[in-house]
């Protein structure tokens, strides 16, 4: 269910996360930011899960290798959810 359709109540997590992912800009943050700040998979999912963050996985080089990493960034209805 979109969060423009249902009130949310934030943890302090999700509203922390929430607003890393704000502060972050357009291109948002990587997973593995997020994870290594200590918030957890299982919020992240649940927030991307209600429309209030987006992810996307995206190849990039690091050295000669590249790896895949998911980007994860705030969408409009999360903006909304931490303004309330």
């Amino acid at each position: 269910m979109r969060a423009l359709h249902k009130e949310y109540r934030l943890s302090i997590e999700q509203r922390q996360t929430l607003k890393m992912l704000g502060d972050a800009g357009p291109a948002g943050c990587t997973g593995a930011a997020l994870l290594a700040y200590g918030f957890s998979i299982y919020m992240l999912t649940d927030l991307i899960r209600d429309g209030l963050a987006a992810a996307h996985g995206e190849t990039v080089r690091m050295g000669a290798r590249k790896v895949t990493v998911a980007r994860v960034w705030i969408t409009d209805d999360g903006r909304r959810a931490i303004d309330d």
